[in-house]
């Protein structure tokens, strides 16, 4: 084998992890890809020659690109960070062996969406130290900062993402139970019903992309939130289950094609947050075999 072909079979050793790291910091599966390819480039163009641990050197090396993106997102971004959905994760709701693979990055929807709130730094810091257990030594010159001062960094997001929210309920079962009450009572006009599946301080994020920010709304409360899921309960017979980031969720394709993914955090046996996905780029990425038909 030769060197370069060898230095290839050791990165991809470290690619599901490389991966991993990324999409949680960037909440995006093609941006994540774009970072785990730049981390190969810069190891295939100088080799693996004066590194003492592989491992640590590609995860810095994508904590690196990730924090720039991050800081390019904020700076161009146009559109309200508050109606901001990362990308979902989509997979059949059936467990198919062949969609295993994308549960592997199905990260709990509700921590992604608080991860969003957070500066570079903080997110940086809170995912490589309490998601992958990275000392704060190797973190601090990744966001140029001291060990105590990333600790702190670390301390504040932490924070923040214990206050984001009820802990979503584990039974898939119950998830589905709620979001399939949901659809029944939003197809069936019934607005009673509807407001019923919905905690009373319940969060809707509608994400229209940068094509369509005419569909970025926030929107709070059972009250305005059902009102809201009544205005497209014509859409009802087009809704196919799906898992979203690992629980339930839908996608509604009339005629077979995407127009919005949703996912749902279900607590208390009622829904606490609708994360729902429009952008056209985005849907027309997923892969929906077996979910949406042809």
């Amino acid at each position: 084998m030769d060197e370069q072909s060898a230095l290839a079979e050791a990165f991809e050793d470290h690619r599901s992890h490389l991966h991993a790291v990324a999409y949680r910091m960037l909440g995006s599966v093609s941006e994540a890809d774009d970072a785990v390819q730049e981390a190969w480039l810069r190891l295939s163009r100088t080799g693996a020659d004066g590194i003492d641990e592989l491992g640590a050197w590609l995860t810095t090396v994508v904590s690196r690109v990730c924090l720039n993106a991050l800081r390019s997102r904020r700076t161009r971004r146009e559109e309200s960070l508050e109606a901001r959905v990362p990308e979902l994760v989509v997979s059949r709701p059936d467990g198919d062996p062949e969609h295993e693979a994308l549960l592997a990055d199905a990260v709990n929807l509700a921590l992604l969406v608080v991860l969003e709130r957070l500066s570079p730094p903080e997110r940086l810091a809170f995912v490589l130290h309490d998601v992958f257990a990275v000392p704060f030594d190797e973190i601090a010159p990744i966001v140029d900062r001291s060990p105590a001062a990333t600790r702190q960094l670390a301390s504040r997001a932490r924070r923040r993402v214990q206050a984001g929210g009820a802990e979503p309920d584990p039974d898939p079962a119950r998830q589905r139970a709620v979001v399939d009450a949901f659809f029944a009572a939003a197809h069936e006009g019934d607005f009673d019903a509807l407001v019923a599946t919905l905690d009373p301080d319940v969060v809707l994020r509608s994400d229209g992309g940068p094509d369509r920010p005419q569909d970025s709304v926030l929107v709070r409360g059972a009250t305005a939130v059902a009102s809201r899921a009544l205005m497209f309960a014509r859409l009802s017979p087009y809704v196919r289950p799906a898992l979203v980031n690992g629980v339930a969720g839908v996608v509604v394709a009339p005629e077979g094609r995407p127009v919005a993914a949703l996912g749902f955090t279900v607590a208390g046996g009622r829904i606490v947050a609708i994360d729902a996905v429009g952008d056209r780029a985005r849907l027309e990425a997923l892969d929906l075999s077996g979910i949406a038909p042809d």
